[in-house]
Parts: C-alpha cells; structure tokens; sequence
C-alpha cells in the first residue's frame, strides 16, 4: 500500500484491506506515522510525540488496527498524559481509561497519538498558549477550528482516517465545517462520559469523534454508543450495525425547517448560498422545506454559557489546587481562563440555578418546535475559516462576558443543540474561495438515525471526497508554508501538479 493509497481511504476502506489482508497493521502503523510526519509540521495538529507504538488495542475488534488518535481533552487513556492544552496540567498522566477510551480499545482503533485543543476546550480555535497553533490544511494561515481543531486537521489532511473529538458548544461540528469533515455530535448520554463526569458542563458536552465519510461515522456510532454502569442517562444500545444500516434509507416527505440566522447572528453570502443550495438538494430528495427556526432568547443563552462555563472551569481549577488560593494557578492559564475562573469562583446557587431554569425552559421550547419538522437545517459557523491570530484567548484584558459574547459571535449556529441535548451533524457539501463551507443538520433525541441516512444523500449528491487541500499526505502539491502569500502558494502547486 502507497502513502496516497493510505491517505485517500476512509476506515471502513482501511479494515476492509486489512480483513482482506492485503496489508498488515504494522504497514497501516507506518503509514499513519509517515502521513503525520509529512504534515503535521505544518498543521500543528498533534500535541507531544507520536508514539513509538499503538496503545494497546483488541485487534479482533470491528476495526483491530485501524489507526485513530484522542484528543487531549477530556478522554483519558491509563498511563498517557491528559493536559487539556493548558500550562496548569503540564505533565498530567491520566490514572485509568474513560468508559469511551475502553470502547475504543476493545473495537480495535490503534491510538498512535494525542491530538491539539485550546486551554480546557474553550475556545473556537485551536492556538493554545502552551503549542503552536493548529492551521487550516486548505490555507495554514487560516484556523482549523475549535477545540477539536487537531482532530480535524489531520482527518482533513489524510493522516487519520477519523479522530476522537469533543463538544460542548460546536467543538466538534466547528472544525469539521472549517476543515472539509464529517463531524457527528450525538445526543446527550448516547456516548458514556464517566467514569470521571456523569454529566460533563451540566449536560452540554457530548463525546464522539470526526472522520472522513458518513459511513465511518455510522460505524464508529455503532461501535460506541449505549450507556455505561452509573451513567445519569440510560440509553439502550441498539441492535448490532444499526447505524450503518440507515445510510440505506432514503426518506422521503421529510419536514425540514431551514435558517440562516438572526440579524444579529447572520451567516455571510457564501454559507447563506450554500444551506440555500443544500435546501433545494433536500426538496429534490421529497423533502418539505420551510424557512423557519426555534425561538431563542440570546442574551439568555449567552448567560447560560457563562455560567456554566466559568462554574466548570473554576470548579476544574479547584480541584487541581486542591481548594487552595487560586492566584498561583491563575498565573499559569490564559487571560480569557482566568476571567472565567474569577467570574465562576464569584457566582451563587441562585446564578446556576436561573441558568438551568433557562436550559430546561429552551429544550421544551424547542422540543415543541420540533413537533413540526423532522429537521433543522442551519449553517455551522458565519463564514469559512478565519486568519490565525484574530481570536486571541490570551489578549489582555479580556473579561469573561466579553469572551463568552465573542464566541457567540463566530459560532452562533451550534450551542443551542448542546443546551438542549439534540444531536446534530456537519457535513462539508461546499466550497468558498478555496476554504471548506459546513452545513449543519439536526433532529430531535436519539434520531442520529436520521441524520445519517440525511448526510449520506447529501455525500452522493454533493460529494466531497475528490477534494484535496493543499497539506495532504496523500496530494502531489507542494505544502504551503504559513504566512505566506496565497497566491505564491497556489503558483507553487501548480507547478507540482505538472511534474
């Protein structure tokens, strides 16, 4: 098997050569290391070293010797650093596997490597103070997106077939949207968060991961999903291949409900052009379409993050100090960090209180909207990914609102999925000036059924696969290097594409 044999095949593709064996995992290691060599110097994707050998895996599981890599957040792996892209945790070792890392080990993935995530996750773009920034493989003087940004960018760049990812506000469906993947955040509980959380940021954050097709997300659903022991929600697991199968089905006479946001929260041109063109694409398959959207109170969501956010990051503070003063550790975190630590250290019962009081009235809200419409169908992010450097977390001055309100400024489409516990999908039908456009499905709990058999139409009807970016370990162009001028970039492929 050749490198752009290797980068170019999804994982389903990897196994089925791999059942087939006409290559070893040993090749597939090799591979994947010698695609993360190639591009990551670039990307920045991947936080410490590529290990010297997978973890340990079952490799009689569905997909025993498929190459994957975890996010350094969250998911933790026994006996392997978990830093969550902060100075703070520097040197932390994980004491045990996640229930979601035990998953992955006994349905054979091959973790090779951590992958980037901004300080504890919060942010819309990957550039931790503590790593360089992770960079767009389509233009690395563009974002991949945040926190999942280095999951994203070596799946887009083809070093990994899929990648573990994680999302509390769109940290999975962000990056995926500005790096050309599938990014899948499932319902609340479907994926186990424990044993360390039972209900990860009051119920917003969701474990899964991102990959390149629609059918590697379907079968990774269906190698993870269902409740673990002592889990706050119990979801049944489905029968066996349940997943895979619905990319079979096509429904038809599906109620569609479209949007491009509010005034204040408006797509631009070319994201608005691209759900439009989508929205068409789901009346040509026997859809119903009606532009219309749930009733959102924004000042009131953007409380809500607030307050969830800075509880969790301040309480994750005191834990790691140990219930100490605070100062010495707030010396080692961003600006943006230490705002929400002080302004969560500061709150009240009564402030958590009126914040769940809001997510319990929205969910209902929006649970009744959705009475009349099987789905909903928005963009990810405003506009395609933005230059590196311009959301700064660690700019001086920053105050916690002013943070929480610029995020919801450059991701306005995805936090109210979280709040309210649907599962959602972004799918990269489009294309703008060279950057990747993500369209955004959801659907009500527990219909993950249905926007998978969704976005598989949507990849035969719209597909992505031939598109390569410029850093890829699979293309012939020449890599671009960061910073500089587009255009030269673009000569210089050119010229490769003619050898």
């Amino acid at each position: 098997m050749e490198l752009r044999e290797y980068a170019h095949t999804d994982a389903t593709g990897l196994k089925d050569l791999l059942d087939r064996r006409e290559v070893t995992p040993g090749e597939v290691f090799d591979l994947a290391r010698a695609a993360i060599e190639q591009v990551d110097p670039v990307l920045g994707a991947v936080v410490g070293e590529v290990f010297d050998e997978p973890l340990a895996y079952a490799s009689s599981g569905p997909f025993g010797g498929v190459p994957f890599a975890v996010k350094d957040l969250l998911c933790t792996a026994a006996g392997v650093r978990n830093e969550n892209g902060s100075a703070l945790m520097a040197g932390h070792v994980s004491p045990r596997d996640s229930h979601l890392m035990a998953r992955w080990r006994t349905g054979g993935l091959a973790v090779l490597c951590r992958t980037s995530t901004p300080e504890f996750g919060f942010s819309a773009t990957t550039e931790p103070a503590t790593h360089a920034p992770t960079r767009n493989p389509w233009n690395p003087d563009r974002v991949a997106g945040g926190s999942s940004g280095g999951s994203a960018a070596l799946v887009a760049a083809g070093a990994l077939p899929w990648a573990h990812a994680n999302d509390a506000g769109g940290s999975i469906r962000t990056p995926a949207a500005l790096c050309g993947v599938v990014g899948l955040k499932p319902s609340r509980g479907l994926v186990p968060p424990g044993p360390d959380a039972d209900e990860p940021l009051f119920g917003l954050t969701a474990e899964f991961a991102v990959t390149r097709s629609v059918r590697d997300a379907a079968a990774l659903l269906d190698l993870v999903h269902g409740s673990a022991p002592g889990d706050r929600y119990h979801l049944r697991r489905r029968a066996p291949g349940e997943f895979v199968a619905a990319l079979g089905h096509r429904p038809r006479g599906l109620r569609v409900a479209v949007s491009t946001g509010s005034p204040d929260a408006r797509a631009d041109a070319a994201v608005a052009a691209e759900v439009a063109r989508v929205a068409g694409l789901l009346e040509e398959f026997g859809g119903r379409v009606e532009w219309a959207e749930p009733v959102v109170d924004d000042e009131r969501l953007r409380d809500l993050h607030l307050t969830f956010w800075s509880a969790s990051i301040a309480d994750t503070l005191r834990a790691l100090t140990g219930g100490q003063d605070v100062e010495d550790a707030l010396a080692l975190v961003e600006t943006a960090t230490a705002a929400m630590v002080r302004h969560g250290l500061s709150l009240r019962w009564q402030d958590v209180s009126r914040a769940r009081a809001y997510q319990n009235e929205l969910t209902r809200s929006t649970a009744d909207f959705l009475d009349g419409f099987d789905l909903v169908l928005s963009p990810v992010t405003r506009s395609t990914a933005w230059p590196i450097g311009e959301l700064d977390s660690n700019r001086p001055g920053i105050d916690a609102r002013g943070w929480v309100d610029t995020l919801s400024r450059y991701s306005p489409f995805t936090a109210v999925h979280n709040v309210t516990g649907r599962p959602a999908i972004s799918v990269p039908t489009g294309m703008s000036a060279g950057l990747p456009v993500g369209v955004q499905l959801a659907a009500a709990p527990g219909r993950e059924d249905l926007l998978l058999a969704v976005a598989a139409q949507l990849e035969e009807a719209a597909p992505w696969h031939a598109r390569v970016p410029p850093v890829h370990a699979g293309g012939s162009r020449a890599v671009p290097r960061p910073g500089r001028p587009a255009a030269e970039n673009r000569a210089e492929n050119r010229e490769g594409e003619g050898r």
